[in-house]
């Protein structure tokens, strides 16, 4: 039976993967479905794929269409309303953080060792922010082997990425310095770099889901701790300053409160859903 719901959510990770700074993997744990994303990915390329496709192909789904069909209005906005826009995600991971220390009981689980794993990876994933170069870069639209084969390294390595709440795909692309190429791509279905992307994100799914599963299963709180740390130094990556407008500031005001509100309302139903199951 196929999750239907989940057309919506992949839509709103699809979205997350347009915008730099905003991971895919961070909206999956907002949604509450981070460990079953983790778990079908990683099942659905093995024997056990039939327990897993309910699940993933509505998701996949929304994911695609959302990229396809939102690209323009995500170019817009980012162009237009970027002060905004990153509040909006900015709200959400604010409005995420107290669920994900409860989901894990920190105040009885968590050790010295946690909360030092939390501290590196905060300061691993907000350092990036130091290290991007935000302007124009060469824009990829003919493709030659050279380019071909750093398109597809470049999605596989975005793709590991997308899976870590904190670590944006589009960020690592924009690292990359091929970010406005995919973005181009999409926008104008450029079908052959749009493919070499996204068999370097598949093989990357692959690879890094099966990785994480590993963890979650024998090392839970500590990936937890990981995974938190790496929330909460998004913030730090995202956040794109304050400009000196004060309509605009105002409007960045309600977009972080709406944020917020809709990712608490998200941790909540997951903690309702949760004690149901128990």
């Amino acid at each position: 039976m196929f999750e239907w719901k989940n057309l919506f959510r992949g839509m709103m990770i699809g979205i997350s993967d347009l915008v730099p700074g905003v991971s895919g993997g961070t909206i999956a744990v907002i949604l509450g479905i981070y460990d079953r994303l983790i778990a079908a990915i990683s099942g659905f390329f093995s024997r056990k794929w039939k327990e897993h496709i309910g699940f993933i192909v509505p998701l996949a789904l929304g994911t695609v269409l959302a990229i396809f069909l939102l690209s323009h209005l995500i170019k817009w906005l980012l162009e237009y309303y970027p002060q905004p826009t990153y509040f909006f995600f900015l709200g959400l991971i604010g409005g995420i953080i107290p669920y994900l220390f409860n989901k894990i009981n920190y105040k009885s689980t968590f050790r010295a060792l946690h909360y030092l794993a939390l501290l590196i990876a905060s300061i691993a994933v907000g350092s990036t922010a130091f290290f991007v170069e935000r302007e124009s870069q060469t824009l990829i639209e003919t493709v030659t082997v050279s380019s071909g084969l750093f398109l597809f390294f470049s999605g596989w390595i975005a793709s590991m990425a997308m899976l870590l709440p904190g670590i944006s795909g589009s960020f690592v692309l924009l690292l990359l310095g091929v970010y406005h190429s995919v973005i181009h791509a999409v926008a104008e279905l450029n079908f052959v770099i749009i493919l070499l992307v996204g068999a370097g994100v598949g093989v990357g799914l692959i690879v890094s889901s099966k990785i994480i599963r590993v963890l979650l299963n024998k090392v839970p709180v500590l990936t937890y701790a990981i995974i938190i740390g790496m929330v909460i130094g998004s913030i730090v990556v995202i956040f794109p300053g304050i400009e000196n407008h004060l309509l605009l500031l105002l409007i960045s005001i309600v977009t972080f409160i709406l944020g917020f509100f809709v990712a608490a309302f998200f941790g909540k139903m997951e903690t309702g859903r949760n004690k149901k199951l128990s």
